[in-house]
């Protein structure tokens, strides 16, 4: 993982170009640009690289055969024998993976790119390059980027039962307050190392469809209650303590290396998920509690993941990321994790809102901890009796136990940070302090008051938590109900005729569609907002009463400007955020 070595080897970049003429002359099939995988994910532990193949008539079996031949045809010719292939047939293509030594990954992209090379020239019945010139331009990159200090480290770091994380700049081992870091170049020997001052923080990878932010706030909640240092990374930003280290989408591995590097971190809270578990892979192998909150419809359609199994799939990446103590939390309210469960290993801690569910009443009989709700109180059972209990009443963000979605949010991060050691008082306090404001909780349920009116922004974009939210309001006392819908143009019609369902459970009096223009992705302007109109109209809700905006912040501006006392007010916001949120404290 040392110098990119394409900036040395011309030779390498014709290489390139000629597999990528290649690659397109195979009728039928698309194949994607090969991606590094530095970390565990959807098909393995190991490090190496990955080519997608796409095709709806893909012959999965003839594609397999084609790359173990020559696939481990250049493993062998390069000297890594030892290396191993893979093959995972998804809906619509295959994934072809190698794995390769953990300093030289942009080496394996190149040889999965020269085994491709064969496996188009014999599929598309072409003539392909010689392989021997292919292999001595290969053996060339390897010794650019060959870096056997990094080797060594990382085999030191494994020996002294330590984590090892590396990227294209940095190398460091531990966490923290116990970390050392160097720059990928400058490496120490593992003798010059003072491993007695090197340690690992309690980790906590958490993941799924929806309510992973807010999970994972509710847990750097709980655990600053306990006094400590948390490290926090999502889809907002990365944190440290009271520190932002930075604003932006940090749920993937570059997001946690960033937390588990910075020297005060004692804990640490990661949100994961799909992109960068597919792309690139998990931040670390050594967490001590894997969460899944659910998994339902969204972003179906890349890295072939391409129904809800493979989904559930790649989120059960995170259980290839834990210690050998480690726990998985699952939420036993959700089908598509319950049943990816079946192929987990690890101790399972389940929670659910109904104590009768199975999984709940398995695991107090098999002494296994487990979290759930009686008579309008959490409990929690740590595999030998009820270890507290807390009032849902208590716990502003459960909206009095009516907001079910954010209750099982909160079951979740009890039992996660139970698996990480954390005090019951601790726990209590960080669950009874933990608002559902844009302080505590930017974007997800806020409540605010505007002309006598309640309105509530959420970050809510697919089907599954637009449901949720809606349902959590459909007590809530309104004189009329508006709500702003707005969707990412990668979201398909069948996702968004999903997403204007999910709307009308509201019961709104008038809906808003808004227009985002910087997650088009592929749309033109005003198609989601067509689409939404259309699945509406169908639905006989009336026309007239569907409002058009060209971007969120007007369309919340429509919806405040017409609220009237005893109103009630739904904003779906994905994209300006902070600009309605000033509208609202404007008032």
């Amino acid at each position: 993982m040392g110098t990119d070595p394409d900036r040395h080897i011309n030779r390498i970049e014709q290489l390139e170009a000629a597999l990528d003429i290649r690659w397109a002359t195979v009728d039928g099939l698309h194949v994607a640009p090969p991606r590094r995988l530095t970390g565990p994910g959807l098909l393995w532990e190991a490090p190496g690289a990955v080519i997608d193949v796409l095709a709806e008539d893909c012959d999965s079996d003839a594609v397999r055969l084609l790359w173990e031949k020559y696939a481990r045809r250049a493993l062998d010719a390069v000297g890594w024998a030892d290396q191993t292939l893979i093959c995972r047939v998804f809906q619509g293509g295959v994934s072809l993976a190698l794995s390769a030594p953990m300093d030289q990954l942009y080496s394996a992209t190149f040889l999965a790119k020269t085994a491709w090379h064969y496996c188009a020239a014999d599929l598309s019945h072409t003539a392909s390059l010689p392989f021997q010139d292919m292999i001595r331009d290969l053996l060339r990159v390897m010794g650019q980027e060959a870096n056997p200090p990094l080797i060594a480290l990382m085999s030191a770091a494994a020996a002294h039962d330590v984590d090892f994380l590396c990227d294209d700049e940095q190398v460091s081992i531990g966490h923290g307050v116990g970390a050392q870091i160097w720059p990928v170049d400058r490496l120490p020997a593992p003798d010059q190392v003072n491993w007695s001052a090197i340690q690992d923080v309690p980790i906590a990878l958490i993941t799924g469809t929806n309510g992973k932010t807010t999970t994972t706030r509710l847990c750097a909640a709980i655990a600053t209650a306990a006094g400590k240092i948390v490290g926090l990374t999502s889809t907002d930003l990365v944190q440290v303590g009271d520190d932002i280290l930075d604003h932006g989408d940090y749920s993937g591995p570059g997001g946690g290396r960033m937390a588990l590097r910075d020297p005060r971190l004692e804990i640490a809270c990661l949100e994961v998920a799909r992109g960068g578990i597919l792309r690139r892979g998990l931040p670390t192998r050594r967490a001590r509690v894997a969460l899944v909150t659910n998994v339902a419809r969204d972003h179906l359609g890349e890295y072939g993941v391409m129904t809800l199994a493979d989904l559930a799939e790649a989120k059960f990446a995170v259980t290839r990321a834990l210690s050998a103590d480690g726990v998985v939390v699952l939420n036993a309210d959700d089908p598509q994790v319950v049943a990816a469960a079946a192929e987990t290993t690890q101790p399972i801690w389940w929670f659910s809102i109904d104590a009768t569910t199975p999984q709940i009443v398995q695991a107090r009989d098999r002494g296994m901890p487990c979290g759930t709700v009686e008579n309008g109180y959490l409990v929690f059972f740590d595999g030998r009796k009820k270890t507290f209990s807390i009032p849902l009443s208590q716990m502003p963000i459960t909206l009095q136990g009516a907001a079910t979605h954010n209750v099982r949010n909160v079951l979740a991060a009890v039992c996660v940070c139970s698996a990480l050691g954390i005090p019951e008082a601790a726990i209590r306090t960080g669950l009874t302090g933990f608002a559902s404001d844009h302080k505590d909780n930017p974007g997800r349920f806020n409540e605010f008051h505007h002309k006598g009116a309640r309105v509530f922004v959420d970050f809510a974009h697919n089907a599954h938590s637009i449901s949720a939210v809606c349902d959590a309001l459909s007590a809530v006392p309104s004189k009329r109900r508006f709500i702003m819908l707005s969707q990412p143009g990668d979201h398909s019609d069948q996702d968004i005729a999903n997403v204007a369902q999910a709307a009308l459970q509201f019961g709104p009096d008038v809906i808003v569609t808004a227009e985002i223009e910087d997650y088009l992705r592929g749309r033109s302007l005003g198609e989601t907002s067509a689409v939404l109109k259309a699945n509406l109209s169908a639905a006989k809700f009336p026309p007239e009463q569907i409002l058009s905006a060209g971007s969120p912040a007007i369309g919340a501006k429509q919806i405040l400007d017409n609220l009237q006392s005893g109103d009630l007010a739904l904003l779906l916001v994905l994209a300006d955020r902070g600009a309605i949120f000033d509208l609202l404290k404007d008032q």
